[in-house]
């Protein structure tokens, strides 16, 4: 079995992170295929939102890793996730699915909670995430109310800056919220810090989007339940 990841960007903290929730998901033996172009992200923040260029790159991206074989792929960028979304119709007729790293993650802070505060470092990660929360509650039937927190000067940060500013901003929004959720999965090794701290439930995507991956194998029949 051979699953893609597809980054727009990494930290040696979300490689380690997404690599070692998808051999909990799926075995030590699965064969992971990495794919990463920086300059869409990099595009997509310069523009404030996501043009074509950088959309058709990505779904390039998709195409290489159906060419080399894989069974699925997880999409590791939220702020890009909308492109996930749009090449679906593909990847049906294709036969391999494409798995956002951060929709299930968006579920589950709709079941758990109706304030929800999304911890974001850049503003393109912020609105897309946001779009996507309001997208699932609308599906399972919940209204939901959603907090804005954008952690500005943290994107680039060596981990105890950033778990500083993450602290910090976490304050401002916890008595607030019923769920804090990270928008971007790079902040995932922050989840546990944050959540101990603040004695709040804290949702990161890496986990939620192997089991995903998981799912959308077991659908296809790749592997069983």
């Amino acid at each position: 079995m051979k699953v893609g990841l597809i980054y727009t960007s990494t930290t040696p903290e979300l490689i380690q992170t997404v690599e070692d929730e998808v051999k909990k998901q799926l075995g030590s033996d699965v064969e992971m295929y990495s794919l990463e172009d920086a300059s869409i992200l990099a595009d997509v923040r310069n523009a404030g939102y996501v043009t074509a260029a950088p959309a058709a790159r990505l779904i390039g991206m998709y195409m290489k890793a159906v060419e080399e074989g894989v069974d699925a792929m997880l999409n590791l960028c939220s702020s890009v996730g909308e492109v996930a979304d749009c090449a679906q119709d593909a990847a049906r007729y294709l036969g391999v699915p494409i798995v956002r790293v951060d929709e299930e993650m968006c579920r589950e802070a709709v079941r758990k909670g109706t304030k929800i505060a999304v911890m974001a470092t850049l503003p393109t990660t912020l609105e897309p995430t946001k779009n996507t929360v309001l997208r699932v509650a609308r599906e399972m039937g919940k209204k939901v109310e959603l907090i804005d927190a954008l952690v500005e000067g943290a994107f680039g940060l060596d981990q105890e800056q950033f778990k500083e500013k993450m602290s910090a901003k976490a304050a401002e929004v916890v008595d607030e919220a019923d769920v804090i959720l990270f928008a971007q999965g790079s902040m995932a090794y922050c989840e546990e810090y944050i959540a101990e701290k603040y004695n709040k439930l804290v949702l990161s995507s890496p986990r939620f989007g192997a089991a995903a991956l998981k799912e959308a194998l077991i659908a296809k029949g790749t592997i069983a339940r």
